[in-house]
């Protein structure tokens, strides 16, 4: 195992740099997505049953069929994993963004436009900072869970260490094979966790310490 690391660590960090910035990416846009499918629906009952029922749904897909489907209209690359993991990405942060806004007090929303407030800045000064706890907590749940589907992604030749997982199984029992699938498994849980720490530390630096007490 570590001649099969050190002969290949330039590989390995690129690889793991790429999986980092695909799943971060991916969550950014994924999470401005969610937020603005949010605030657009969160005060309509009708509405939110409907965003929750999509977002579960959602849930079941297998993440390996859909990346398969993608074949179709994006080819191979970058651009069908993108559209999948951000797709996943997506669900769990919709649905604490709507829980989040929902919550929000509605003697707070009034107070806010009471004191001259219009719409948008109440939402982006008063309800949007409430909600963040939240959010960021779905943002950390669909964080773990795309770090796994960004590996999936490898199949349509994604970025990732899930390049390392596919060349070990097409070659199991072969040389090196097994050494392939650990390094690419345990990169992608070493990532989630350093991605986590960097979401607990965001959640520090943005919650405001009102809320935090």
């Amino acid at each position: 195992m570590w001649d099969y690391i050190s002969t290949r660590l330039d590989a390995i960090g690129f690889s793991a740099w790429q999986h980092l910035s695909l799943v971060v990416q991916c969550l950014v846009l994924a999470v401005v997505i969610a937020v603005v499918i949010a605030a657009l629906v969160y005060r309509s009952p009708a509405l939110t049953s409907v965003a929750n029922s999509v977002s579960a749904i959602g849930l079941t897909i297998p993440a390996f069929a859909l990346v398969g489907l993608m074949i179709a209209p994006f080819g191979f690359g970058v651009t069908p994993a993108v559209v999948v993991v951000t797709f996943f990405a997506v669900l769990p942060v919709l649905r604490n963004a709507i829980v989040g806004l929902g919550g929000v007090d509605p003697a707070l929303v009034e107070s806010a436009r009471g004191i001259g407030m219009g719409r948008l800045r109440t939402f982006l000064r008063v309800e949007l900072p409430m909600a963040w706890p939240v959010i960021l907590g779905g943002i950390r749940v669909s964080a773990q869970m795309i770090m796994g589907i960004a590996a999936v992604a490898a199949y349509v030749l994604g970025p990732g260490m899930g390049g390392f997982i596919f060349s070990g199984l097409s070659r199991l029992g072969g040389a090196g094979a097994t050494e392939s699938i650990v390094v690419g498994v345990v990169g992608v849980v070493l990532l989630a966790l350093v991605l986590d720490l960097l979401l607990v530390g965001l959640g520090r630096l943005t919650t405001p310490r009102g809320i935090r007490v």
